[in-house]
């Protein structure tokens, strides 16, 4: 029987479910890269005109070239999916350190990921901002709520034989 409180077991699902919806995005940005590109391209003065006379084919071929989308979201998904799924089986184990790394890398993601929203993106990419900013607020409540906390804190409450296994010599 797992001992985990459910508190933490939907933490660690909504954790899995965020790499699945990144996984999710970054398909996405290779399938639809050349929106990406166009969106670019309307919001940046040096190639906005050539994106309207002579369309996207000649932002791509052009002097100004525009950001690789795609090697850096498959780079940042490997490295921070690798990342997150390692804190997350220490985080199922109770260890502090790997919920508050958690934390910190689900804020700065959201930071990001408004960031993301305020330079205009393509709607289709607004829509996966915003699921995954809903699951980043659900995650972060489930990672701080009091049994979490319990749990995560249960191991200092204890003599720390009693927690190896190792009972105390009888007097």
């Amino acid at each position: 029987m797992d001992e985990r409180p459910m508190s933490l077991r939907l933490a660690v699902q909504m954790l899995w479910a965020l790499l699945v919806v990144g996984a999710v995005t970054v398909l996405l940005i290779v399938l639809r890269e050349d929106d990406l590109i166009r969106t670019w391209a309307e919001g940046n003065r040096a190639t906005r005109e050539i994106l309207e006379r002579q369309g996207l084919e000649a932002v791509k071929d052009g002097s100004v070239q525009p950001p690789q989308f795609v090697p850096v979201a498959v780079t940042m998904y490997v490295v921070l999916a690798a990342l997150v799924w390692v804190l997350g089986v220490f985080l199922r184990n109770g260890f502090e350190w790997a919920r508050s790394g958690i934390t910190v890398v689900l804020v700065f993601s959201g930071v990001a990921a408004v960031g993301g929203m305020r330079v205009g993106q393509p709607t289709l990419f607004d829509v996966c901002t915003v699921v995954c900013l809903v699951l980043v607020a659900a995650l972060l409540v489930a990672l701080w709520h009091p049994r979490t906390t319990a749990y995560i804190h249960a191991d200092l409450d204890g003599p720390a034989d009693d927690q190896a296994g190792v009972s105390a010599p009888a007097a």
